[in-house]
């Protein structure tokens, strides 16, 4: 049985962690709130993106599509884009990223292709590293970034298209997490290279109507991709900013509660050795009285 001593110090070290987390909790709630209607802005920009590609991606094809649109030609070799935080102490935020890419990269093997990864962030990395890290050909740290901006996207797209220009694959696949709600971060795999509108996104109906495009769609396409890229990859980014903040936020909540049910544990089991050491005194006392 601990002593007294032992359970003081034990009490005065949950109760410190109690505070951290607490006050972890707190300035990810803070931050989510900014990171949540950055998220929620971006949205109608990049749906009306993806809408207005696939619009025009619908009126060529072959070899007069741009070379973003219609890739190589072939499906031999795949690049994962996985994109993670700089950060723990957010649940299973990453893990879950992680898991997803995982199940990509099996079917991918056993399919016969050959995988690729270029990682962004530490975390999913580090977890790629136990199993995949001969797969890992780059990795980009964005914490350098005190904000999530189109700055931080472009470096991400600058790697993607370097790669892209070298030959280096021939599908690129972007794994991040779409942000529901504070408690629901939800694994999202989306196609970069040849670029997709995300599923769900549907050429608007022209009800019979003709565009005639000046320049034509080839040249807009052309011009618009490398845009569409950097907004897929701008919005990737800071719904994972929001998913991290809510994600970190209820793991703190979490780690603030089981502090307090360890504290009343501690301090019950304190006061029980307390009392019965204080009775065994008396015994004691009362049986040395007696034998005088």
């Amino acid at each position: 049985m601990p002593s007294l001593k032992e359970f003081r110090v034990r009490i005065a070290s949950v109760k410190s962690t109690q505070k951290i987390t607490k006050a972890m909790q707190m300035v990810a709630a803070a931050k989510l709130k900014r990171a949540q209607s950055q998220a929620e802005a971006a949205r109608p920009y990049a749906q009306r993106m993806a809408r207005v590609i696939a619009n025009l991606a619908a009126a060529v094809s072959g070899d007069s599509a741009p070379l973003l649109l219609r890739g190589t030609g072939k499906d031999q070799v795949h690049l994962l884009v996985v994109m993670t935080s700089e950060r723990g102490l957010c649940g299973g935020f990453n893990t879950q990223i992680v898991r997803a890419a995982r199940e990509k990269i099996n079917e991918l093997i056993r399919a016969g292709k050959t995988v690729k990864i270029l990682a962004v962030g530490k975390k999913g990395r580090d977890q790629l590293k136990r199993d995949h890290a001969d797969k890992i050909v780059r990795f980009i740290d964005l914490s350098g970034f005190r904000n999530i901006n189109a700055d931080a996207s472009g470096v991400v797209r600058e790697a993607v298209l370097e790669m892209f220009a070298a030959g280096e694959f021939d599908v690129a696949t972007l794994f991040f997490s779409q942000f529901k709600s504070v408690i629901s971060q939800v694994p999202t795999a989306l196609q970069l290279i040849p670029a997709r509108a995300p599923a769900g996104v549907t050429p608007p109906d022209l009800k019979g109507a003709v565009y005639e495009y000046e320049p034509n769609e080839e040249e807009i396409l052309e011009a618009l991709l490398p845009l569409y890229l950097n907004g897929q990859i701008l919005q990737a980014l800071l719904e994972n900013q929001a998913g991290f903040y809510g994600a970190q936020m209820s793991a703190m909540d979490n780690a603030t509660r089981n502090a307090g049910d360890l504290i009343k544990k501690l301090t019950t089991r304190y006061n029980r050795q307390r009392q019965a050491n204080i009775t065994k005194e008396l015994i004691e006392i009362i049986s040395g009285a007696e034998a005088l």
